[in-house]
This record gives structure tokens, sequence and C-alpha cells, in this order.
């Protein structure tokens, strides 16, 4: 559950103060109200409130100096000035120098109100925008087409039946599976779908850099930067945080991981007020985590912590009749690109496809048929078109597989599936180029089960 926003007034009048307390506390909001200019610096912090309301007049300091202090502590905080009629020249001064808005005295409950939920809103588009900005890498491969597999489908399923549930899930699987795409799945489908999902990559950064991404730094800490910085925790309030390749954590990360997942809450480095944090973790690792557990390279109690729901995603070798499936999506996606149009694959291109192994798996697959679209002459890819290391450019259908030629029945079979699909699942002009008749043709199909 999303806890409320807590906000803090800063104003001499107590009349003022009383009042403007017992409206926004009817509205759900926690309040914390205070005198002087001085009480307030001390008070705030970003992770303490969410909005404060500054009189412009106070006992102890000018309301501008404390407006510049707080947009430097937190440029993203909303500032609400509050003034009297006479003052209206200072407020919009205030509001050149980056607060958000003012009320007038006296003012009435209900502009209270607006003006708070406005500046809420306005604090949240802030914080996704941070967000939009670190996931502005291109997300290729979150539109990955589902293939027909009883794999797929049991990944699917057992996704789908964690989805509305708040059970850490980890997803194992070689690289290029689609990892990220099975969390982005979980977190769609789940009762966090409209908060962030917020991607960490455990592998990219170095330890010191990995920390400040997962639990944000406080200005001019000692972390390194002089600007404040939201983690990932925070950003993920309400949503879900998908660590990828989790097993790249030091020890020493894991351990501050795991006091985040019993606690609750996190510090943000060089800060000293804990941050209550509600975010669904998912993990994901090409390695076996379990292995890894055993030889003392990842922490016991939190494997268990992550593991609640395992998922594992079989590479692509192992079932290649999701192939197909892939190469129309990639070729839908990757044609419109170019300066011509590729619409179709030929029957040899597409068996030498679903000959070769993939160890980059799906990733490989989506490179190999945009270079084909690159590299087509005309409007189908042809098996020249294809430039990876491992496709036969000869008869993919008689290759051996694990060192054993196929069986007559295998090729047939293979073939008939292919022909059907280039032909788009037209049994006469199938059955033509296959040299036989449409009778036979059905007998084939129904033996194959195709």
């Amino acid at each position: 559950m999303t806890q409320a926003a807590r906000l803090l007034i800063i104003d001499d009048e107590e009349a003022i103060r009383d009042s403007m307390g017992q409206v926004l506390a009817k509205e759900g909001y926690i309040v914390k109200t205070v005198e002087r200019g001085g009480d307030g610096l001390a008070l705030f912090s970003p992770e303490a409130f969410q909005a404060v309301f500054l009189d412009l007049r106070l006992p102890d300091t000018d309301g501008l100096t404390v407006l510049g202090q707080l947009k430097e502590l937190s440029p993203e905080t909303p500032v609400i000035i509050i003034t009297g009629y006479g003052s209206i020249e200072s407020a919009v001064e205030a509001i050149k120098l980056g607060a958000h808005d003012y009320l007038t005295k006296p003012f009435t409950p209900e502009e209270l109100r607006v003006v708070t939920q406005k500046a809420l809103h306005n604090r949240t588009m802030i914080l996704e925008n941070i967000l939009l900005r670190r996931e502005l890498k291109a997300q290729r491969g979150l539109e990955m087409a589902i293939g027909p597999s009883k794999a797929m489908r049991n990944v699917l399923e057992i996704a789908a039946r964690a989805a509305p549930t708040d059970s850490a899930v980890i997803v194992t699987g070689e690289s290029g599976t689609g990892k990220e795409f099975i969390a982005r799945e979980i977190h769609r489908l789940s009762g966090r779908h409209s908060a962030p999902f917020v991607v960490v990559d455990c592998s990219s950064l170095a330890e010191s850099l990995l920390e400040i991404e997962l639990f944000g730094r406080v200005k001019g800490s000692l972390a390194g930067g002089n600007e404040a910085k939201h983690g990932g925790f925070e950003l993920a309030h309400g949503g879900t945080i998908f660590f990828n390749e989790i097993c790249n954590l030091s020890p020493g990360l894991q351990g501050k991981l795991l006091q985040v997942i019993q606690q609750r809450e996190v510090t943000r480095l060089g800060g000293t007020r804990p941050i209550k944090i509600d975010a669904r973790i998912i993990s994901a690792s090409s390695v076996n985590v379990a292995e890894a557990v055993s030889r003392g390279a990842f922490r016991e109690d939190l494997f268990y912590r992550l593991s609640v729901v395992p998922i594992h995603i079989s590479p692509l070798r192992e079932r290649k009749e999701d192939i197909p499936n892939f190469v129309e999506h990639f070729l839908r996606r990757h044609s419109p690109r170019g300066a011509k149009a590729v619409s179709r694959i030929s029957t040899q291109a597409m068996l030498a496809l679903t000959e070769y192994d993939w160890p980059g798996n799906i990733r490989e697959l989506e490179n190999t048929i945009e270079r084909a679209v690159v590299l087509s002459r005309g409007d189908s890819i042809e098996v020249e078109d294809l430039l990876c290391h491992g496709i036969s450019l000869g008869i993919p259908a008689l290759a051996k597989i694990g060192g054993k030629f196929k069986t007559l029945e295998d090729v047939e079979k293979e073939y008939i599936k292919a022909v059907l699909r280039d032909q788009n699942g037209n049994k006469n002009q199938t059955a033509a180029i296959l040299g036989i008749d449409r009778k036979t043709l059905w007998a084939k199909i129904k033996r194959y089960n195709l």
C-alpha cells in the first residue's frame, strides 16, 4: 500500500498552522508544523517530506532564503509560498526562484486542497521523468513474440499465476532468452502495473556506483557528486524493481540488499533518515544461482528471499518450434526501417534458421534477421542473406543433430511445415510445390500433427 504523503508547514502564525494542519490531515496527509525557518530546515529532507508550505515572513530569517536552501537540498520537492495581499510581488519573485505555487491569505480549504494535489502530482511527474531518463536505453526484445512451445507456455502460466502476488520472483536462463521480458510481463499483469518498473543492471556498474544506483545519495555526500540522487528503490516505490544479473552483486551489497528486504527501508548514502519503501523484487540471472550459493559466491539467506517463485526459460535450441514465430515478428519489426520492404523469407532460409542452435538465443536471432533485411536483394530473405556463423548454406534439413543424421520422416515433416508456412497455409499451392496431390498432403498434415 502506498504511504500517505508527508507535508511540512513553516509559518509563524499558530492559527494558520493549526487550520492548515486540520484540513490536510482530513485529506489523509501526514502533517508536521513549525514556527521558524531554521526549525523547518533542520527537519527537512527529501525522504521525510514530499511538499513544503512556506511563509515568506518568518521570525528568524527571510522566507526567500529558506526557499533557496530547500531547493538546494531537493530541487524536485514542491514548495508552496504562503503570503498576504501586500506581498504578491515577493510571491512572484519566489516562483522565479523555484517555488511551485503560492497561496494568498486568507485562502479557503478547497484552495489548499487543490494546490496540494497539484504540487504532489508535479513531484510525481518529475520523479517519473528522472526514471524515464534512466531508461532511455533501447527496449529491444521487449515486444518479443511468444512461440507455441510447451516450455514457453509453462513459463507464461507461472508468470501469470505469480503476477497478482507480491512474492519475489527469480528468472533464470541463458543470456538473450528474454528474462527481462518475462519480468515486465509479471509487472504488467500485477496490481502494480501503473507504478514504475525500475531496472538495475548489476553487471554494468562498479560496486560504488551500483550502491548509489540502488540506494541513492544525499547532496554533498562522500559517496561522490554534488547533486542528490534518487535510488532505484525510491523510484520503484509502489511498483517493481528488477535486478538483472543478480549474481554479480558483491558480498557487501548482497548483505545490504538482504537488510533492505527485511526492514523494508533504505537510507541514502551520506544520509541518516531511513526511507520506507514498497517495491516488489524480481531478479534474473544467466548463471545457476543455486550453484553460486554452493560455491559460497552468493548468500544462501538472500537466495531464499529472492527465489520464492523460480522461473526458468529454456534456451532457443531446446524449443526450435518457436523460431518461426520469432522470425516473422522480427521481420515485421525491422523491415519498415530499411529503404525497401522485405516481407518474406524463403523456405530454405527458414529451414536454415531452424537448424541453427542459436548460442546467443533470441537476441542473436533478432540481430541475424535485422542484418538479413539490410542485405537482402529483394522482398524476400534468402539463405545467402543469413550471415551468421554456423548456419548451413547447403541443405539445412539434412544437417546432423547431436552427431546423428535426421530420419527421412523428420526431414519430410520439417519441409512440409516450412512450405505450408511459406504459402501462408494454402494447401493447394503447398501440394503443387511438393509435387503431391491435396489428399496426400492432408494425410501427411494429420500424420505429423501440423
